[in-house]
């Protein structure tokens, strides 16, 4: 077998979506207006959760911090496809798709993270309404935030260091639109087993666990919505949660559906496909799931442009 070891490689090649240069433009323009649609609508929730002082609580200031996040996952991963449909160049550096990959694993640990505090908030919300105002304070809020984001930081830099040691084959193409960590070990000629250990004790412990923790939320919030006697109070709570859970199946079908059965499959051009779903449409959802049945949103959106077109 004529591996071709090489200790550093200089660039990869994304094999992208499809092989067919005839839907290039197609898939140009169908990105590049998701991402618009995608960084306008998060910038949004931001703008409109930051100016409107009603909407300064735990439940906005999680949502803002989620908006910020899917603009920042997205931007990892779709402006370099874009260019590289623009261009016909499928290379990326060897430096580029390491700090691609870093911020990939980073904002999507952030997701996961902000999605299961958000469960507990609404959690305490519905299930301690008389303690809510206690139990969430700022401090624990800011608190909760900060660690999303260190565990984050960790993992990733710890991933990316795994990759670092690693060395390739001269077979360097990667049947995705971006530097999907698992698809990069597979390219290895050197030992892959600490970075295929790694990455599924951390899918593990920060996707399963966490999606246990959701779980628990919700069954709780259930059971105490049952015991409301009115219809409309319990209307209330599953409006409210509505938009959460939602967002929550999107993210985890398609996210976990995608990492869980990459080492059982070859179709490696299906997964990228797939992984479409939590890492492009996902984030362009995000918004309108969680302001189109949210009054609190809408208004304040009318008000932030009421304020712009009398600027104007």
């Amino acid at each position: 077998m004529e591996s071709g070891n090489q200790t550093h490689v200089s660039e990869f090649f994304l094999l992208g979506l499809s092989d067919k240069t005839e839907l290039h433009p197609f898939l140009f323009g169908l990105f590049l207006s998701i991402y618009l649609v995608t960084f306008t609508g998060n910038l949004l929730i931001i703008l409109v959760t930051t100016s409107a002082r009603h909407l300064h609580t735990p439940m906005y200031f999680f949502l803002a911090n989620l908006s910020f996040s899917d603009i920042c996952f997205t931007s990892t991963t779709i402006p370099k496809m874009l260019v590289n449909l623009y261009t016909q160049d499928k290379t990326i550096t060897y430096e580029g798709c390491l700090t691609q990959m870093y911020f990939f694993i980073l904002f999507a640990e952030l997701d996961i993270f902000l999605l299961s505090i958000m469960a507990y908030d609404r959690f305490v919300a519905i299930c301690h309404p008389l303690h809510y105002i206690i139990i969430m304070n700022p401090r624990l809020c800011g608190l909760l935030v900060l660690a999303s984001w260190i565990m984050g930081v960790l993992d990733s830099l710890l991933r990316s260091l795994l990759v670092l040691r690693l060395s390739f084959c001269t077979e360097l193409e990667i049947p995705h639109f971006f530097c999907e960590v698992y698809q990069v070990i597979q390219l290895a000629c050197s030992g892959t087993l600490l970075n295929t250990i790694e990455m599924y004790i951390a899918t593990g412990l920060m996707g399963i666990i966490a999606l246990i923790g959701i779980s628990f939320s919700y069954s709780q919030i259930v059971s105490s919505t049952l015991r409301i006697s009115s219809a409309s109070g319990k209307y209330k709570v599953f409006s409210t949660c509505g938009s959460h859970l939602l967002v929550v199946s999107l993210f985890y079908g398609t996210g976990l559906g995608v990492y869980l059965s990459s080492a059982a499959t070859q179709t490696s051009r299906a997964n990228a496909i797939a992984s479409v779903m939590y890492t492009v449409v996902t984030p362009m959802l995000n918004p309108f799931i969680y302001s189109l049945r949210n009054k609190d949103i809408k208004g304040a959106l009318r008000n932030l442009f009421g304020i712009v077109n009398f600027n104007e």
